[in-house]
């Protein structure tokens, strides 16, 4: 059942794309993308929202990504949430949440 984890987000992104490229020929590329929610406080004040999520896609999604989405792009994605964990330099182990793209549509203009 797909609907178990999936993902759908609109938003811009944040910073350039970052690719990697394995020796099997593999790319793996990663960018952050921001999502914004309005809502109306109790004083009436308009308020703003931003969430920041890490993405990441590979093969032909990564590609696309590298060659047609630069910084402030706006993008639709649709995926999966992904948890990974590592350990830093001081030995503390460290935890990501990432969003693995399947499918994405490039919005706005060029």
């Amino acid at each position: 059942m797909s609907l178990r984890n999936k993902v759908t987000l609109i938003g811009y992104t944040g910073k350039e794309v970052e690719t990697v490229n394995f020796e099997s020929g593999n790319v793996k590329a990663s960018v952050s993308l921001a999502t914004s929610d309005h809502y109306t406080n109790a004083k009436g004040e308009k308020v703003e929202e931003t969430q920041w999520h890490n993405l990441i896609a590979y093969g032909k999604t990564a590609e696309i990504l590298q060659k047609y989405v630069p910084k402030g792009k706006e993008i639709a994605i649709e995926g999966k949430i992904t948890y990974r964990s590592y350990d830093d330099k001081d030995g503390v182990k460290r935890y990501i949440t990432e969003i693995r793209i399947d499918e994405i549509l490039l919005l706005g203009s060029k």
